[in-house]
């Protein structure tokens, strides 16, 4: 989780951030409801730092782990506060971890990819970001600890597993004098100054902890703050029993990662279970088993009571949108109380995407499930979604209501029209070597590589809210057994393609000198077609029936292949067309299996779905 640690990272080691409003902002802020205002000083805040004691013990040394954690509070004169919670275990910083070597299969010579070193932080009380200076003032107490076998923290990380959910759970607890603390001489320590409503936020693996925490039900945590969030850590490192890596950092998977944040004193007594993880995880196969079911926050989000303000970059190709997706609908079906902001960035902070109006929604939902009061947030449009840079509409829910799947079947002429007549066979060979954004550009030209597919251009704007998929009968010979589908946005060409004039320029070069026929000679200008891959998924064709369960792959046989595409929000402007791409090796993402499979795709039946609004 390279980019997840880079991004944290800088977040950890800012400064205080200073919060200044333009006039604009500041009236914008005056027309909605909050309640609590800056009348506490920042500078007279009470710091201070506990041990708390967690129910597991996953380093094995015969005691439970205990869990470093730094406080900064209003100085109240006794009036209790809310808890706002930011759990990482990124606070310590990185170690200097290779990531597996085993990318490019059947390779003689492997790649490695190593982490960067964040090095050490400053042995001090550290508070970073903007939460405690923009919530301490206001009431607030905010509170950082560093997960399992990070930091000061005891135990060992595991990348998600069960022991750092209990990790962060105890701290709720702890605020609710439910579990023991003790500062550094050892002595019995309360939280009598919280008045045990918590609220708990982060991004990344920062905000994948809050999700950990709801799931076990815990009483107190009134609302959780998930920003660029894993639900389900197999679908971080694998897709459809693929092994796929995140963000294009290749190599990296749950043993890495747990390394990297391995900071805690005496990282040694951990060397038993960072093999465990490297074992579990089973990068032969890529199938899902249970090691990834104890990462499943799905599992248990029945137990979810806190409200969800969910917050994810339709651009975030880290921790990829799949990860909100399902959790969103998850929290629905349940009936959450729950918002959702869905911006144009990648992997961020909504703070560093839309700062005004985040620092205003923050404190609004924090004073409704922290100070209880009404602050009309839970009466506004449920969804937030910004559909292009800049452009921000809202609506009752997400996918946006009036969404509708459409099917487009695969031509043979390489559109998207109605169906064809059933059995024609168009095929194309596997290039490891290829980006997906190199096999995507220039729809127009023939690419042995791909299969490329394009709608008419569109007669008026069209917006896709929701979750694509395909559906594909295809036969595949060769060592890769990836499908991978991109969705893409094709624009008109950036400039006229037409007739010009050749220069003087235009007739340097080999071959060209002496030709009496170049200079002033017309020909015709090759357009450029700008695009964008609007979002993209991938199968492993031997877990064709289950990602749990591999079989094998018959050369030459063909199979009926389904599988989802990235959820996303997307506007195709007037005059666009839709594009579906089918390749096989993702070069960012998938493993790389030598060149020259042949896929095969039979056309009539194969398909993709979108859900379309209007």
């Amino acid at each position: 989780m390279r980019s997840v640690r880079d991004v944290v990272r800088a977040c950890v080691t800012a400064s205080a951030v200073p919060l200044l409003l333009t006039g604009a902002a500041v009236a914008r802020a005056a027309a909605v409801r909050t309640a609590t205002e800056p009348v506490y000083d920042y500078a007279q805040a009470v710091r201070e730092q506990v041990w708390v004691q967690s129910p597991v013990d996953s380093d094995g040394d015969g005691r439970p782990d205990r869990v470093a954690v730094r406080i900064i509070r209003p100085r109240t004169d006794g009036r209790k506060v809310p808890v706002i919670f930011q759990a990482s275990p990124y606070y310590a910083g990185l170690n200097d971890v290779p990531n597996h070597d085993d990318i490019d299969r059947d390779a003689v010579t492997l790649q490695h990819h190593a982490a960067a070193s964040a090095g050490r932080a400053a042995e001090s009380i550290l508070f970073a970001g903007y939460l405690d200076n923009y919530f301490v003032p206001r009431g607030y107490a905010v509170v950082f600890a560093d997960s399992l076998g990070t930091g000061d923290s005891q135990g060992c990380p595991t990348s998600g597993g069960r022991n750092e959910t209990l990790g962060m759970k105890a701290v709720v607890d702890w605020l609710n004098g439910r579990a023991p603390g003790f500062d550094a001489t050892g002595a019995p320590v309360r939280a009598d100054w919280s008045t045990g409503r918590t609220g708990m936020i982060g991004v990344s693996y920062n905000g994948t902890l809050p999700n950990a925490v709801a799931s076990t039900g815990v009483r107190g945590l009134e609302t959780i703050v998930p920003i660029a969030a894993i639900s389900r850590w197999y679908d971080y490192y694998r897709a459809d029993g693929g092994v796929v890596a995140p963000g294009g950092f290749q190599g990296e998977d749950t043993d890495v990662l747990a390394k990297a944040v391995l900071t805690r004193a005496h990282p040694e007594v951990c060397a038993g279970v960072m093999a465990a993880l490297e074992r579990g995880q089973d990068r032969a196969t890529g199938d899902d088993n249970g090691y990834w079911a104890q990462r499943d926050y799905l599992r248990d989000v029945g137990n979810v009571h806190a409200s969800v303000l969910l917050v994810h970059g339709l651009h975030d190709d880290n921790v990829r949108t799949r990860q909100a997706g399902q959790w969103w609908d998850a929290l629905a079906r349940r009936g959450v109380p729950r918002k959702i902001w869905l911006h144009q960035a990648g992997h961020a902070d909504p703070f560093n995407v839309r700062r005004q109006e985040w620092l205003t929604t923050l404190h609004r939902w924090f004073d409704q499930w922290l100070y209880g009061i009404d602050t009309g947030i839970m009466r506004e449009p449920m969804a937030d979604v910004e559909v292009a840079p800049g452009r921000w509409r809202t609506a009752a829910t997400w996918p946006v209501p009036g969404s509708r799947d459409t099917t487009m079947f695969l031509g043979g002429s390489g559109q998207l029209p109605r169906p064809p007549r059933p059995g024609m066979r168009q095929s194309f060979v596997d290039d490891p070597a290829q980006t997906a954004e190199q096999l995507a550009d220039d729809e127009t030209s023939t690419d042995p590589h791909r299969l490329a597919y394009l709608s008419a251009p569109l007669s008026h704007e069209t917006r896709l809210s929701g979750t694509p998929g395909v559906t594909v009968r295809a036969d595949l010979d060769g060592k890769s057994p990836y499908l991978a589908a991109l969705l893409v946005d094709y624009g008109p060409a950036d400039r006229y393609a037409g007739m010009r004039t050749l220069s003087e320029q235009d007739c340097i070069g080999p071959g060209i000198p002496g030709d009496p026929g170049c200079f002033n000679r017309r020909e015709y200008v090759t357009a450029v077609t700008p695009s964008e891959i609007v979002t993209r998924g991938w199968l492993d064709v031997r877990n064709r029936h289950s990602a749990a369960h591999s079989e094998p792959v018959r050369p030459g046989k063909a199979y009926t292949l389904r599988w989802e595409l990235q959820p996303t929000d997307h506007v195709f402007a007037a005059g666009h067309r839709i594009g579906l791409v089918l390749i096989s090796t993702d070069r960012d993402h998938t493993l790389r299996y030598p060149a020259g499979t042949e896929v095969g795709v039979r056309l009539g039946v194969s398909r993709v779905v979108l859900p379309l609004v209007g």
